[in-house]
C-alpha cells in the first residue's frame, strides 16, 4: 500500500509563490501516474495538474495552465507542483494524490484512488 504526503503549503500575498512537495512511500511512484487537486470550502475537488508515469506528458486545467508546473523524479519517490502568480481565489486545500498506470488515465480525475491528506494553502489578497 502506497502513501502519500504533501508539505508546503502555507499563507502567501496575491502574486507570490508556494511550491508543494509529494513524498510517496511504500510503492514506487514509477508505475504511478501523479496528481494535484485542491478542494476550497463549499467546492467539488477538482483535477489541476497531472503527469504521466514517466513524465512525458502533463495535464493543467485552464484555470491554473502557464501558472503552474508540476514534476515528479521517480527515484527521489516524489512529485511537487510549483504554484507562481497565486491568487486568493487559489485558496484550498491541496492534494497530491496516484492512479496506477493500469488502471486509470493521467488526465482523468476519475481513476485517482490513492490520497494524501492534504496541506492547506492560503493566499491573501
Amino acid at each position: 500500500q502506497m502513501q502519500l504526503a504533501e508539505s508546503g503549503g502555507g499563507l502567501v500575498q496575491a502574486g507570490g509563490s508556494l511550491r508543494l512537495s509529494c513524498a510517496a512511500s511504500g510503492r514506487i511512484i514509477s508505475i504511478y501516474h501523479m496528481g494535484w487537486f485542491r478542494q476550497a470550502p463549499g467546492k467539488e475537488r477538482e483535477l489541476l495538474a497531472a503527469i504521466s508515469w514517466s513524465g512525458a506528458y502533463t495535464y493543467y486545467a485552464d484555470s491554473v495552465k502557464g501558472r503552474f508546473t508540476i514534476s515528479r523524479d521517480n527515484v527521489k519517490n516524489t512529485a511537487a507542483l510549483q504554484m507562481n502568480n497565486l491568487a486568493p481565489e487559489d485558496t484550498a486545500v491541496y492534494y497530491c494524490a496516484a492512479v496506477d498506470r493500469r488502471y486509470g488515465d493521467y488526465w482523468s480525475h476519475r481513476g485517482y484512488d490513492v490520497w494524501g491528506q492534504g496541506t492547506q494553502v492560503t493566499v491573501s489578497s
